[in-house]
Formats: C-alpha cells, structure tokens, sequence
C-alpha cells in the first residue's frame, strides 16, 4: 500500500535580494529550475502529492512555467499566502504589509489541502537527492499522537553557505538526535570564521563548520496546523503595536513545540551540499553544479521528458 506524503513547498518569497522572482530563472542545462529538481528528487522518493504556497496575483505566471509541466508527474495543488487564517481583529494592522508574514504563516496558508504527513522545504533551495530520500523514509514513521513526533533534515553550516552574503539559516542544538533548541539567524562568513546573527535578538556569535543548521526542510503531521494557528495568534498579540515588519518564523514555532512538550523533533543529519539562489551572483555557481549532475547521471540531461 502506497502511504499518501506530501511536498509543501514555499514559493511565496519576493525575491527582493536576487532581484525579481528567482523561483522561475532558468538553471538546469534544459531550462530546468532548482525546484523541479526538488519535485524530481521527491518523486523518487515515493512522495505523492506537491502543493505550492504561492503568491496570488503570481498563479499564472507560476503555473505556467512551472506547474504545467509537474502536474502529468505529481498531483499539484496551490495554496495562496493571503490574510485567511488572520483573525479579524489584527487584519487591518497588516493590510499594508509589503512581506509576507513569514514561513510559520506560510505553512499554515496549505492547511486546507494537507491531511497527510508533509515535509516543507523552499522553492529556490537545491536539497540534494539524500535528504529528500531520508525525508521520505522519515514521515513514514511519524507518531500521530502526543506528543507528537516531527523531524528535520539538518546541514553541516560549511555545506550551505554563499560567497556573496549573508544567508538565513535555523542554528541547532542537538542533544541525542533530538532537537533542543534552533534559533533563526542571519549566518556569513567573515575572513576565516563564520558568524551567526539572530533574527530575534540580534545578537552575533561563531558557529563552527559542522554546526548543524535548518533549511527549513522540516517533517510533519496535520496536528502541526493546530499549533501554529495557537501561535499565531499568540505572536499577532505580542507584536499587535508594530506589525509591519516582524515575522512568524517556522523555527520559532518548532522550538516552542518542544518546550511545551507538544511534540518532539529528530534530526537526521545529511551530507549533502546546498545550492541555492540567495543572490543574483549565485546562479552561474548553480548552473555549473547542476550540469556536473547531469553529467554524472544524477539526473538527466531534459528533467521531465
């Protein structure tokens, strides 16, 4: 029997520092973006269902080139980042918002269309065929009852970094493959050393090269919507006087998970080596990884055909 997964995948990024909407620039050797080799790589894997977190206005230009030719593969839903779930009571504090409300918010958009164990990942992140792989495996296994059991794919730091600045990265605690704590930061490499800065506190510290950190490939159950929806509006309370930059960020809402004993989070470390598009600078490094895969027969050379 076939266990129904689903691929949550966030597409809902302005695209602000790569300089348009990086979720559709061209980059494997036959006009392939980073995100069918996501879907390529999950089909392997035995998931079964994609659902794209998007943009409204971006539905057309975002099915057009890239759902039409996914949906003969995968069953494709999209789910729209707008104000649904925002109580009524907070939703003319945002209305002029020009960011979206961040990834906690994000993933709670897809509650509509999830009713299996889903793992999220983002859109111009390049994940690697091991870690979709574990992923995979993982939701398999999944306790659906409290406290409940989620997980994470976590990344060396040396392994997801860019020559071109700063990127975001959730930093890990890890004490026997459970997940104790994970901070959101701003991470860059500075000389030799590489500094984390939080997103919360802002406040700068060293990581080493094997500290693990979060692409925000994350692994969960439905009961996860319940909870962000609690927080949600926990975080719209506490930020109510000034919400026009602040985010619901997912690693916030994990971490809190655990301390309230709701659930617990294992993390599967992989070897794999990010490639992504933070910067317009990056996309030629990416464009010759990719074509190195194809090249060793990790894909082929025209992904869907």
């Amino acid at each position: 029997m076939i266990k129904e997964k689903t691929l949550l995948i966030m597409a809902a990024g302005m695209g602000s520092r790569f300089g348009g909407l990086k979720q559709i620039e061209p980059m494997g050797p036959s006009g392939e973006f980073i995100i069918d080799y996501s879907i390529y790589d999950a089909l392997r894997a035995g998931f079964t269902k994609v659902v794209f977190i998007i943009k409204k206005e971006n539905y057309e230009v975002f099915r057009d080139t890239i759902g039409k030719r996914i949906e003969p593969h995968i069953k494709t839903e999209y789910a729209y980042q707008d104000n649904t779930f925002i109580p009524e009571e907070y939703s003319a504090l945002i209305e002029n918002r020009e960011k979206p409300l961040g990834t906690g918010y994000a993933i709670l958009c897809a509650k509509p269309y999830i009713k299996e164990p889903f793992a999220v990942i983002n859109a111009d992140d390049f994940y690697g065929r091991d870690a979709l792989e574990k992923a995979s495996e993982v939701l398999d296994t999944l306790k659906e009852n409290k406290p409940y059991e989620y997980a994470m794919i976590g990344y060396a730091v040396k392994n997801t970094m860019t020559e071109n600045g700063a990127v975001k990265r959730g930093v890990c605690e890890v004490e026997n493959e459970k997940l104790k704590n994970i901070t959101e930061c701003s991470i860059e490499k500075v000389g030799k050393e590489i500094i984390a800065t939080s997103l919360n506190e802002k406040s700068a510290f060293r990581v080493e090269e094997d500290t693990v950190v979060s692409m925000n490939l994350s692994l969960f159950t439905p009961s996860f919507f319940p909870y962000l929806e609690e927080k949600l509006a926990e975080f719209l309370e506490k930020n109510k006087e000034d919400l026009s930059t602040c985010e619901f960020f997912m690693p916030d809402a994990i971490f809190a998970s655990i301390k309230e004993g709701y659930a617990n989070v294992k993390v599967l470390k992989t070897n794999a080596t990010w490639y992504g598009v933070t910067y317009k600078e990056d996309a030629p490094l990416v464009k010759n990884k990719l074509k190195q895969l194809v090249e060793i027969g990790e894909y082929k050379k025209d992904l869907w055909n």
